[in-house]
């Protein structure tokens, strides 16, 4: 259902159920290509079963195994499972299916080797200031600039500023940028670890951890208090939305344009 907060339409939506598994049917462009499209300056053609770097590290892509669930795709992927649930992208969204996470599932080999390990490595060097909301808030968030990330946030932040006065509430203070820690309840690092998330509105930001389960069936109920206007231009610039996971983090836009290819 819709409700009315300070004058804006915004999406509560109690779980029900949409099929991912026909979701992920639907023909999409080939993860492959999607990659190379999306990091040119690191990967260089597709050999066989991997993916070849420009220099010369390969990776594979499909390590031949079928039928995971969730839990073990989060747990140790391969390149091709980052791409078994197509992102939904665009304004108008169902309640996620049971396990829908389109993005959530990375292939950390991949991201370390391009935007470093911060666990290992200072990356001070690949991260940049962008001013967050230029007229409107001022003040600088640290972002990895390898692969444009960093540019295109702030094409964000300035398309973002423009709007009405109306969303600001859902957009200062930010909520954080890079922060080399895991994922709650993981020892993964996070997307915050690479330098290419950031984190919004605490104040009106709804996480699957917070919520209680349906009574019934164990189900999570869907929640969502941000308005979809913010989420359109994220998405226009190669962020996807935490929102649009079954297990939903709505402050919580990452840097993938890979994903943002294939799902045209």
């Amino acid at each position: 259902m819709y409700v009315l907060l300070k004058g804006l339409p915004l999406l509560v939506i109690l779980f029900t159920p949409w099929s991912a598994r026909a979701e992920s049917q639907k023909p999409q462009q080939s993860p492959v290509i999607a990659l190379l499209a999306a990091y040119p300056n690191f990967l260089d053609r597709l050999d066989g079963n991997e993916i070849v770097w420009k220099d010369g590290t390969r990776m594979t892509v499909d390590d031949g195994k079928k039928g995971e669930a969730l839990e073990s795709m989060l747990d140790d992927p391969d390149i091709k499972d980052m791409f078994i649930m197509p992102y939904p992208a665009g304004d108008r969204w169902d309640a996620p299916a049971v396990d829908f996470d389109p993005g959530r599932i990375r292939y950390m080999p991949l991201f370390k080797k391009m935007y470093g390990d911060c666990q290992t490595t200072n990356l001070a060097t690949g991260l940049e200031n962008v001013t967050w909301l230029p007229t409107k808030f001022g003040k600088t968030v640290r972002f990895s600039k390898i692969n444009g990330a960093a540019a295109a946030l702030h094409t964000v932040s300035e398309e973002l500023d423009k709007l009405s006065d109306q969303f600001l509430d859902y957009l200062r203070p930010p909520a954080g940028t890079f922060n080399c820690r895991p994922i709650a309840g993981t020892t993964q690092v996070s997307a915050h670890g690479l330098g290419i998330a950031i984190d919004i509105a605490l104040k009106y930001s709804d996480y699957w951890l917070w919520t209680k389960p349906a009574p019934k069936d164990g189900t999570i109920l869907y929640k969502n208090r941000i308005p979809p206007e913010i989420v359109q231009i994220f998405e226009k610039h190669g962020f996807i939305w935490g929102g649009k996971w079954y297990h939903y983090d709505t402050m919580h836009f990452e840097y993938r344009p890979e994903l943002l290819s294939s799902s045209k």
